[in-house]
């Protein structure tokens, strides 16, 4: 499945996502896209959008979009806080 992981979040993330490819914001020649435009590029190419940013849903009409997004939630969106939640990421992944 094709995976973008938006900028905001470490690169190294891709890592715990196996058999999927991913790309980063930063891979695609992207970074400093606004969401609303990020989203419509990403939808293209991507089948699930991932970031941490918890505000996109009050910022963007995300049912406009054709893509799965998933929203990390953690104490931050620092490494050591988002990995732990990759297993279930891992587990949603096949039914997006």
């Amino acid at each position: 499945m094709n995976v973008l992981l938006d900028e905001c979040l470490d690169w190294r993330l891709a890592r715990d996502l196996p058999g999927h490819n991913v790309k980063t914001v930063q891979d695609m020649g992207w970074n400093g896209v606004k969401n609303g435009r990020l989203l419509t590029l990403a939808q293209g190419q991507f089948k699930v959008f991932i970031t941490g940013d918890r505000n996109l849903s009050y910022q963007q009409n995300l049912s406009q979009y054709s893509m799965a997004i998933v929203v990390l939630c953690a104490a931050s969106i620092r490494l050591v806080h988002l990995r732990p939640l990759m297993l279930k990421v891992c587990a949603v992944l096949p039914a997006l």
